[in-house]
């Protein structure tokens, strides 16, 4: 299993990023696609998440900001963030909470993190 981020950077405070995930490898089924983010310091925190059914869930700090979108095809979850602010600055990590075979309980599969930094 491989989850593949891609997007990060460096942006002005206000500024605009895309990130975007593919995850290969086979799964059996997935209960949910995200991300999560990490500062220095502090823990890992969900930022948003998508079910198959199109069901979001975001963190109060990214509403109205970010939006999260999925290709269940593909196996693909994107990322547009929008006005970003400095405390948004953190490693971000593509998340996949599923099973690879019919018997294995839900995993969470993580990918290897891409940095985004928001300058003043």
């Amino acid at each position: 299993v491989q989850l593949q981020a891609s997007g990060g950077g460096l942006v002005q405070a206000g500024g605009s990023l895309r990130l975007s995930c593919a995850a290969s490898g086979g799964f059996f089924s997935i209960n949910s696609m995200g991300w999560y983010r990490q500062a220095p310091g502090k823990r890992r925190e969900l930022v948003a998440t998508i079910t198959p059914g199109g069901t979001t869930n975001y963190a109060d700090s990214v509403k109205g900001r970010f939006t999260i979108s999925r290709d269940n095809a593909k196996n693909t979850v994107t990322l547009q963030m929008s006005r970003l602010s400095p405390e948004d600055t953190a490693v971000y990590y593509c998340n996949v909470h599923g099973s690879r075979y019919y018997v294995s309980p839900p995993t969470d599969y993580w990918g290897q993190g891409t940095q985004v930094t928001v300058s003043s």
